[in-house]
């Protein structure tokens, strides 16, 4: 029993470690609810046939490169999606929804999906932002470490 609960203790101290710095971007991502993370750069000398560049906001890639940084990331997060039958926004939303404990390998495979996805497909990232799955990520596993250890001091 007393090893059960060192393990969890043990588990709960990895994941605030890699967690907490990403937390600080849950008022950006509130506060951008819905939006696109990006938008299209038009050169105004560019022909009409001429191609736009997505242009991300700082505070977005901030987040990215410190997110990819962390044990967060999770190279086979494809396996995450099949094993959960997620394929839609909404499957996402209701398995983050849904997540607990157990279920951090889910939240990991669904932030990595959009944060590593997205740096061979960056639309995805802006898709992380628009559907709020960035957010929901983000408050789930801080609700997740705040059950099972206590509230954290993030300021």
């Amino acid at each position: 029993m007393s090893q059960d609960i060192e393990y969890r203790q043990q588990l709960l101290a990895e994941y605030k470690k890699e967690v907490i710095p990403l937390l600080r971007y849950i008022p950006w991502f509130e506060s951008n609810e819905g939006q696109p993370g990006s938008r299209m750069y038009q050169s105004p000398e560019a022909s009409e046939h001429a191609i736009g560049i997505p242009v991300y906001d700082a505070t977005l890639l901030n987040f990215v490169k410190e997110a990819s940084k962390t044990s967060l990331m999770d190279r086979n997060y494809c396996y995450t999606y099949t094993r959960g039958r997620i394929k839609t926004h909404d499957d996402e939303r209701r398995a983050i929804a849904q997540a607990e404990l157990k279920d951090w390998d889910v939240l990991r495979g669904i932030l990595s999906k959009y944060v590593m996805g997205g740096m061979t497909k960056s639309a995805l990232w802006a898709q992380g932002v628009q559907e709020n799955l960035f957010l929901l990520v983000l408050k789930k596993m801080q609700e997740i470490i705040e059950y099972w250890d206590r509230p954290l001091d993030i300021r």
